[in-house]
C-alpha cells in the first residue's frame, strides 16, 4: 500500500471518528487511531516473531494470551482465512469487551517489575494512561475494519505508517493550544541532529520528549548504516541507546508509541516530570553522551521544584537548561532549542547560568530561527544553542536563518531553508548570515548572547547635548522656512 492510499485509509477512519460522541477534536481521534493501529502493529509483531521461531525449529511464546489478540477480539478469522463477520463483537458488547476486559489486561501488564526493558512492560506503560474514547461500539468495529487488511510484517507498509502517523502527530500540534507540546517541526529536528551527527556508541536523551520526534531522527540517523553493526552494536540501538521523560500522560502515550512503530522496540522512556530530579544527585552513569530537546518555556515552577536547582527560577527554561548541562556526559553534544529571552535576559539567575555555560562548556554554536517556527501554538522568537562538556567557550558562531517571506501556519519552515547552516557548521564560515563573537566581546555586554547580526546593525551617532541642541535649532529654523512659504503660496490663492 502506497503512503497516499494509506493517507486516504486514515483520513476516512478520521472522518467515521468524527461522528462518534466520544470524540471531541485532533488530540482525541489521534489517540484513538493510535491505540487500535499498535494493537494491530503488536498481533502482526507476534505473527512475524512466531514464524522466525518456527523457521529454526523453536516455538514462540506470546506475549499475549489468545482472548486478548487481533484475530480474537477485533477481526477473527474463519478456517479458510476470510473475516468472520458474524463472530465479531459490535455495538455494547464491543465496547464492553474493550472497557472492561481489554484494557484491564493491558493496564496490568505494567505491574511486571522483573522486565522493564521488555516489550510487555511497555504495553503496560502505555496502555496504563490511555482509555477508550469510542462511544458506539458500531463506531470502533467500521475503524477495525478499515485497518484490519494492514500488514506491519511488512517493512515498506510499517515504514508508511510511521511517516503517516507523524502526519497524525503533525495534525495535533497544528491544532494549537496545548497540544503544540507533541510536535516540533520536522526540518529543525533534521538540522540539528545531522550536525550533532549521532554513532552507535552514543546514548541519546529528550528530558521532554513529546512525540519523540529528536529520538526518532536520530535513531534514523544512526541507522542509515546499519549494515556495518553487529548483532550487539544493533541490540544497544533498540534497547540502551534512547532515552526521555514526558510529563504529560498523552504525549508521553504517542511518544512511546511512535518509537516502537519506528522499530525501536524497548524505547527507554518514563513518565515522570524531568524538573523533580534534583541535578546535585547526577553521577556520571546518569549522563549521555548526546542531548537533543525541545523543552517546554513560559511556564512557571513552583519553589519545592526550583529547589532541585542550583540557580532557583520559576522560569522552565532555565530550569532546563540547568537540567541538560547536568546531565551531558564528558566530552557529549547538545542542541537545545530555547526561547530568545534566554539569550538576552540579565537577571541574576539568567546570568549566572549563562556565566557557568560559557565557563564550563564549550558554547560554540547559536543558531537564530525566524519568527513564526512554532506557530501556531506560539509565536515566541526561538534559537537553538549548541555546546559540550569539553573546556570552555573561545567565541561564539551564530548563524541567522533570514528568509524573504514570513512564516504561517500553513507555510512552515523547510529543510532547505536550513541547509546552507548544516553545510556551513563545521567550517563556521563567515558569511552575510554568519559571524563569531569572541567571549570577552560577550562578558563586555554583560552575558548577552543574543544574535545581533554586525551586518544589519545600524552605526548610532553619539553627541554630545549643546550639539543636540543645535541639530534641533537648525530643524525648527528649516520647518518655520517651510511653514511661512506654504502660507504665502496659499495667500497668493486667494489673491488670484
Amino acid at each position: 500500500m502506497t503512503i497516499v492510499n494509506l493517507q486516504s485509509r486514515i483520513d476516512r477512519i478520521t472522518d467515521i471518528l468524527r461522528r462518534d460522541d466520544g470524540i471531541s477534536g485532533a488530540m482525541h481521534y489521534t489517540e484513538q487511531i493510535s491505540w487500535i493501529l499498535f494493537l494491530k502493529y503488536l498481533n502482526d509483531y507476534e505473527e512475524s516473531k512466531a514464524q522466525d521461531a518456527l523457521i529454526d525449529g523453536k516455538q514462540y511464546k506470546y506475549i499475549i494470551d489468545t482472548k486478548y489478540r487481533w484475530d480474537e477480539w477485533a477481526y477473527p478469522l474463519k478456517e479458510n482465512g476470510e473475516y468472520d463477520l458474524k463472530n465479531a463483537m459490535s455495538g455494547d458488547d464491543l465496547v464492553e469487551f474493550v472497557n472492561n476486559e481489554l484494557f484491564p489486561y493491558l493496564q496490568n501488564f505494567k505491574s511486571n517489575l522483573q522486565d522493564v526493558k521488555s516489550v510487555k512492560y511497555k504495553i503496560g506503560a502505555i496502555f496504563e494512561f490511555i482509555n477508550n474514547r469510542i462511544a458506539s461500539g458500531h463506531t470502533l468495529r467500521e475503524v477495525i475494519e478499515n485497518i484490519a487488511d494492514l500488514n506491519f510484517q511488512s517493512q515498506e507498509d510499517l515504514f508508511e505508517l510511521s511517516v503517516i502517523y507523524e502526519n497524525l502527530l503533525k495534525g495535533m500540534g497544528s491544532d494549537g493550544g496545548n497540544s503544540g507540546e507533541f510536535y516540533t517541526p520536522r526540518p529543525v529536528i533534521k538540522a540539528m541532529v545531522e550536525v550533532l551527527e549521532p554513532t552507535v556508541k552514543d546514548t541519546i536523551y529528550d528530558g521532554a520528549v513529546g512525540s519523540s520526534g529528536f529520538l526518532i531522527q536520530a535513531y534514523d540517523f544512526v541507522m542509515l548504516k546499519k549494515n556495518e553493526y553487529s548483532t550487539t552494536q544493533l541490540k544497544h540501538i533498540k534497547e540502551d541507546m534512547f532515552f526521555g521523560n514526558e510529563k504529560t500522560p498523552l504525549a508521553y502515550v504517542m511518544g512511546v508509541m511512535n518509537m516502537i512503530l519506528h522499530g525501536i522496540e524497548s524505547p527507554n522512556i518514563y513518565k515522570q516530570n524531568t524538573l523533580t530530579q534534583n541535578i546535585r544527585d547526577f553521577q556520571e552513569k546518569d549522563r549521555h553522551s548526546i542531548i537533543l530537546a525541545n523543552p517546554p518555556f513560559g511556564g512557571k515552577e513552583k519553589s519545592t521544584i526550583q529547589q532541585n536547582f542550583l540557580v532557583e527560577s520559576s522560569a522552565t527554561e532555565l530550569l532546563f537548561m540547568q537540567h541538560f548541562m547536568k546531565k551531558l556526559a564528558k566530552g557529549g553534544k547538545a542542541g537545545i532549542v530555547i526561547p530568545e529571552g534566554v539569550l538576552f535576559q540579565n537577571n541574576n539567575a539568567f546570568t549566572a547560568v549563562k556565566q557557568d555555560l560559557l565557563q564550563n562548556f564549550n558554547l560554540h554554536t547559536i543558531l537564530s530561527l525566524p519568527a513564526g517556527v512554532f506557530l501556531p501554538y506560539s509565536g515566541v522568537k526561538t534559537n537553538v544553542v549548541f555546546f559540550e562538556r569539553k573546556g570552555g567557550t573561545q567565541d561564539i558562531w551564530y548563524y541567522e536563518i533570514n528568509l524573504e517571506k514570513t512564516l504561517t501556519k500553513k507555510s512552515p519552515i523547510q529543510y532547505e531553508q536550513l541547509e546552507d547552516f548544516v553545510n556551513l557548521y563545521k567550517k563556521r564560515t563567515i558569511t552575510a548570515n554568519s559571524w563569531l563573537v569572541n567571549i570577552e566581546e560577550i562578558k563586555d555586554r554583560n552575558y548577552d548572547i543574543s544574535a545581533k547580526n554586525p551586518v544589519k546593525q545600524v552605526e548610532v551617532l553619539h553627541q554630545a547635548p549643546n550639539e543636540i541642541i543645535a541639530d534641533i535649532q537648525t530643524n525648527d529654523k528649516s520647518i518655520n522656512k517651510l511653514l511661512t512659504e506654504i502660507n504665502n503660496l496659499i495667500e497668493q490663492g486667494y489673491e488670484e
